[in-house]
């Protein structure tokens, strides 16, 4: 995304040294409260500065077109006016604030989430000092499949905004923080990053952060139970192992009628470990056996390694060499 001076930005205060972008990756200071709404343009909305100051706030936007993380620092009070669209649900959160308030919730506490629903109007005031960063999603996408994770508590979206605590929101931070300094990184190589595998990662955070935090009662199934529902699962899984089709836990689920609870239960009594930690040992066993029948000449292995969905090469390399022994590299030239 990039605003045209004079399109978004009249006054032609943002100007050229303070702002960068590249592939959908913008960071800018801003000097004027209506750009910092108008940088957000996938959510109508108007930003009216509160407190003196010539700088108003600090920000920094991934746009993945069905996704946007969004991260602002305020330099300034500013009050946030508008309505989300329809299909578009946000997950929000600020450092610890009592001065914050979002529509009738006041404070924002540690560990807290807010959840606003599509088509929600919305009355924000962050005071200075204040750091907020927030997802938007596809609202549909994120019901189903948080509804294949917990259907007894996601059967409806909530209808305006709510919120919930989370032990995992530090945690979360700490991605968000690791998903901005690997765009600049990739961006900086010049290698722009693969958007299908950041898109995902960032989808499955959001959903493992918002159903950690919704109960469920669901109890361990029984052996016999547990080992059909996982042979149902690793059928569902052997013809969706690479990168295209790669499923997911709510995939799991939605295919063996099991919330994530009881699809984590199963596992751990299956194979001793989760749904997600066995799809991602498949999917290197996937790797290693494309590695060991292919010629080194021939072959590159951040191409295999990203046909079955691994995005971070080094993390991968660092996995795959504590599974197996050895490098990725190794098993290649072997």
């Amino acid at each position: 995304m990039i605003l045209p001076k004079n399109a978004h930005d009249p006054c032609g205060r943002l100007s050229p040294h303070n702002a960068a972008n590249c592939n959908g990756l913008y960071s800018a200071r801003i000097d004027d409260a209506g750009m910092q709404a108008a940088m957000q343009p996938w959510i109508e909305m108007e930003c009216f500065q509160l407190s003196p100051g010539q700088q108003v706030a600090e920000l920094q936007s991934l746009d993945l077109s069905t996704q946007q993380i969004v991260r602002e620092r305020q330099h300034a009070a500013v009050q946030k006016l508008g309505a989300t669209p329809s299909n578009l649900c946000t997950l929000s959160y600020c450092t610890p604030e009592p001065g914050l308030r979002f529509s009738d919730h006041r404070g924002a506490r540690e560990a807290e989430i807010f959840l606003m629903p599509e088509n929600t109007e919305f009355d924000i005031f962050v005071p200075e000092g204040a750091q907020t960063t927030y997802i938007s999603l596809d609202q549909e996408a994120f019901l189903q499949a948080a509804r294949a994770l917990n259907p007894r508590h996601w059967e409806n979206m909530p209808q305006q905004v709510s919120t919930f605590s989370t032990v995992y929101q530090a945690a979360f931070e700490k991605l968000v923080s690791g998903w901005f300094v690997s765009t600049n990184t990739a961006a900086a190589s010049g290698c722009p990053p693969d958007t299908r595998f950041l898109g995902r990662e960032i989808f499955q955070a959001v959903l493992y952060l918002v159903n950690a935090a919704t109960p469920d009662d669901s109890t361990p199934p029984s052996g016999g139970r547990a080992y059909h529902i996982c042979r149902k699962a690793q059928a569902f899984v052997e013809d969706r192992i690479d990168a295209e089709n790669l499923p997911s836990v709510a995939d799991l689920c939605a295919a063996t009628g099991v919330s994530e609870r009881s699809l984590q239960y199963a596992f751990r009594d299956y194979v001793g470990m989760s749904p997600l930690a066995y799809l991602k040992v498949r999917r290197m066993n996937e790797v290693r056996t494309v590695l060991l029948h292919n010629e080194p000449e021939a072959t590159s292995v951040t191409d295999i390694a990203m046909q079955f969905g691994f995005g971070h090469l080094g993390r991968f390399a660092g996995d795959y060499k504590r599974l197996f022994g050895e490098t990725p590299s190794t098993t290649l030239a072997s």
